[in-house]
C-alpha cells in the first residue's frame, strides 16, 4: 500500500480497521467486513480524487511511489538497451535513454528518473538533470533520427540541477540546444508528462509532435514554492501560487499547452502502476500511430506551428 497523502486521512482510518480485522481468526463474517471496508475505501478515494485542489494535485504528482520512466518502460516495452554518457563529460543518472521495442516496433526512450528509496534518489540526483544529462538525451535522439526510430520522452523532474558545477558546464546552453534540435528532428516525437514537469528542466526534453499529460501530473515554469518566494517573499503561500500558476492538466489542456490528458487509476498512478501503464498504453499507441502516419514534411510543419501557437489563447477583453 502506497503512503497516504495528508488529504487522504479518512482512508487511513479505514485501513487501520482492516489491519485490525486481519489479525482476527479467519471466518466468513471477517471476510465480509474486510470487503465492505475495501469498497468503502474505493468510494471515498473516488470522491476525494474527483475534487482535488491544484495543490493536492502537486502532492500527488510528487508522490514517492509514483511510477517512474523505468517503471513504464518495464511494463510497456521489451528489449530495452540503455545508452550511457554524453561523450563529453559524464553519464548523468537523472536521465535514462535507450533503444527499446514498443508494440513490436523499435523506438528510442528518453526520460527523467527520480529513484525510489534514499539510495536510488541520491544516485539519480532526485531527478535533477545536469548539462551532461541533456547532452546525453540529445545524443540518443540524434541516434534515433539516424536509424529512423520514433522517440518517446518521459518528463518527471522538479527542475534542472541549479548547482554551480551545472552552471559551469553550461546547463542553459544544453537545454537551449535541445529545444532547437528537437524542433527539427525528422522522426515522430511524443512527450509524456507523467509526474512533475518543472521549468526548463522539463522543457529540455519536451519538444515534440504531441504532448500528453497524466491526469494528476503538473507542468509549470516554476515550482509553487519558488513562485511564492519570488512574488510574495513567502514560500508558505505555495497553495495560492499553485492556483495562480495554472499547472494542472485540465488548465493546460484548456490553453493548449498540452494535447491530451491521460487518465489515471482512482487514487493516482501510484496506487496501481499496472493499471496506470495500461491507461497510458492506449493513449500512447494511438497518438504515436497518428503522428507516424504523417508525411515527414507535414509532421515538421505541424510541430513548428504547434509551438508557434503557444500563448495565443484569445484576445483579452477590455
Amino acid at each position: 500500500m502506497a503512503e497516504l497523502l495528508e488529504f487522504e486521512e479518512p482512508i487511513g482510518v479505514l485501513l487501520k480497521e482492516i489491519e485490525a480485522l486481519s489479525m482476527l481468526p479467519g471466518n466468513e463474517q471477517r471476510r465480509q467486513d474486510v470487503d465492505r471496508l475495501e469498497r468503502r475505501i474505493e468510494s471515498i478515494r473516488a470522491e476525494i480524487y474527483g475534487r482535488l485542489t491544484p495543490w493536492q494535485r502537486v502532492l500527488v504528482a510528487r508522490h514517492g511511489s509514483r511510477p517512474t520512466t523505468l517503471d513504464y518502460v518495464e511494463r510497456l516495452c521489451t528489449d530495452f538497451t540503455e545508452i550511457h554518457g554524453d561523450r563529453r563529460f559524464a553519464d548523468d543518472h537523472a536521465i535514462v535513454t535507450g533503444f527499446a521495442q514498443y508494440k513490436g516496433a523499435p523506438v528510442m526512450i528518453v526520460g527523467h528518473q527520480k529513484g525510489r528509496d534514499t539510495k536510488q534518489k541520491i544516485y539519480r540526483n532526485f531527478g535533477y538533470a545536469r548539462p551532461e544529462g541533456y547532452r546525453k538525451a540529445l545524443r540518443a535522439m540524434q541516434l534515433a533520427e539516424k536509424f529512423v526510430r520514433p522517440i518517446i520522452c518521459f518528463v518527471d523532474t522538479p527542475a534542472a540541477y541549479p548547482g554551480i558545477e551545472s552552471e559551469e558546464r553550461g546547463v542553459a546552453e544544453a537545454i537551449a540546444l535541445n529545444l532547437r534540435e528537437m524542433m527539427m528532428l525528422n522522426v515522430p516525437v511524443i512527450i509524456v508528462v507523467h509526474g512533475e514537469g518543472g521549468s526548463g528542466g522539463a522543457l529540455g526534453i519536451a519538444v515534440g509532435d504531441r504532448v500528453i499529460m497524466h491526469e494528476h501530473a503538473i507542468y509549470s515554469v516554476i515550482p509553487p514554492e519558488g513562485c511564492a518566494a519570488i512574488l510574495w517573499r513567502d514560500a508558505a503561500r505555495k497553495v495560492e501560487a499553485t492556483e495562480a500558476l495554472k499547472i494542472t492538466a485540465p488548465d493546460l489542456l484548456q490553453v493548449r499547452i498540452i494535447d491530451e490528458i491521460v487518465p489515471e487509476p482512482i487514487g493516482g498512478a501510484h496506487t496501481n502502476p499496472n493499471q496506470a501503464a495500461t491507461l497510458l498504453d492506449s493513449v500512447l499507441q494511438r497518438v504515436l500511430g497518428e503522428v507516424s502516419a504523417l508525411d515527414p514534411g507535414a509532421r515538421l510543419e505541424a510541430r513548428y506551428q504547434r509551438f508557434r501557437a503557444l500563448g495565443q489563447i484569445g484576445i483579452i477583453e477590455t
